[in-house]
C-alpha cells in the first residue's frame, strides 16, 4: 500500500474542522476515537478507504463519543 493520506474530518459537537492524516495499512474500514483539535470533545471516527482514479482517498464520518 501507499503512504499516509492527508485528510480530515468536522467534530460533531462544535463543527469545526480537524486535519488528520490516515494510515492504509490498517485496513479498508478503521474505527477509532479521537479528540477535537479545538473543544477537545472525543469522537468515534469511522474511516472509509476506497480507490478513486488509481488514488487512495479517506472518508471520515464523525459522531460524538460519551
Amino acid at each position: 500500500m501507499k503512504g499516509l493520506i492527508e485528510t480530515g474530518w468536522h467534530c460533531s459537537v462544535c463543527g469545526e474542522w480537524n486535519e488528520t492524516t490516515v494510515d492504509p495499512e490498517g485496513g479498508f474500514l478503521q474505527e477509532y476515537i479521537e479528540d477535537c483539535f479545538v473543544c477537545c470533545h472525543p469522537n468515534k471516527l469511522v474511516v472509509t478507504i476506497q480507490e478513486v482514479e488509481g488514488e487512495l482517498d479517506a472518508f471520515i464520518l464523525s459522531e460524538y463519543e460519551e
